[in-house]
């Protein structure tokens, strides 16, 4: 009953900015990336006008589907994005070393699991910079992230038990994220320790493409990462646009089209207006500056959830716990 009060609404302002800037620091970064691609392909000119119109582009195509709802705009464009990522991570791992690939999984896990704790440790580390600059900001990106992820996983999560939600939501995407990981990167390790000085010098957007290029139909691969880096933060926009939404209009999943439309619009005016403000630099501090803040929701609902998996199932006929259908 206190989420109709004033701490409510707090939180649900808080939640706003931090997925509104989120995303817009992702289009930023997409932008960057996707441009970057051009370039190398096209040889377009990788400048603000070119992430300019790349942003647009991505802002019109997250606009209609919003506006096209849930099973017709996000699940489709979700299920196109998931085929092509697929098929892209097949095609390096058999074009790329491949049994270094495959043997690289596990020990990259075991690797992963190993220095986790001391990586994410500041004190005493000698590169304080790096540190400050990259890993809060990525703490703070994915912080903003929070909100407009954990609602659209519980709207479509509806009905499913919490062991489903946790396979589909924690298991799966993190093994997915250590496959991608260790294919792309693994390969890109390979190709530098044989002596691709290309690879070391290139920007930082620009690797990935390097990498591509010294495998076989490299045009066809590039172009598909092209649009996979539009796709992916295409669906970024509008299942987040959808979530603001929502959160905007009191909770109703059917807000009126013209509001929906407001958000898309103006996360892509965001964008570009960072990213002629500031570039990277802005991008950066605007996510720093309003992930950081949600922390103490995020806190807080860590605390809820253990009280709520602790005493809900044993309201349960049964016990089981089914997430809620209302």
């Amino acid at each position: 009953e206190r989420v109709w009060g004033w701490p409510g609404h707090v939180i649900d302002i808080l939640a706003v900015f931090a997925t509104l800037f989120g995303l817009v620091t992702s289009l930023g970064l997409g932008a960057e990336q996707a441009s970057a691609g051009l370039h190398s392909l096209f040889g377009l000119p990788a400048d603000t006008t070119t992430k300019v119109l790349l942003i647009a582009v991505i802002t019109l195509i997250a606009l209609c589907s919003v506006l096209a709802g849930v099973d017709k705009g996000v699940k489709r464009l979700s299920e196109l994005n998931l085929g092509l990522a697929l098929l892209l991570l097949l095609f390096v791992v058999v074009a790329g070393p491949t049994a270094l690939l495959l043997s690289g999984v596990l020990d990259n896990l075991g690797a992963y699991l190993q220095y986790l704790p001391a990586l994410s440790n500041p004190v005493g580390r000698e590169d304080a910079n790096f540190s400050q600059g990259w890993t809060a900001f990525y703490w703070a990106w994915w912080i903003s992230w929070s909100p407009f992820v954990g609602m659209f996983i519980a709207r479509v999560s509806r009905g499913r038990t919490v062991r489903e939600f946790l396979i589909a939501v924690l298991l799966v995407p993190s093994l997915v994220s250590v496959l991608w990981m260790s294919t792309f990167g693994g390969t890109a390790l390979h190709q530098a320790l044989g002596g691709l000085t290309e690879l070391q010098q290139a920007a930082l957007e620009l690797k990935m493409f390097v990498m591509l290029d010294q495998l076989p139909i490299s045009a066809l691969s590039s172009f598909v990462a092209i649009v996979l880096v539009v796709l992916f933060f295409i669906t970024s926009s509008d299942s987040g646009s959808l979530v603001i939404d929502t959160i905007t209009a009191g909770g109703k999943v059917n807000a009126p089209l013209p509001q929906r439309a407001f958000w898309v619009l103006l996360e892509g005016a965001l964008a570009v207006a960072l990213l002629l403000g500031g570039g990277l630099v802005a991008l950066q501090a605007m996510a720093v500056s309003t992930g950081l803040p949600f922390t103490l929701v995020l806190l807080v609902g860590c605390v809820a959830v253990i009280k709520g998996l602790l005493s809900e199932p044993r309201a349960l006929p049964g016990g089981a716990g089914v997430l809620s259908r209302d």
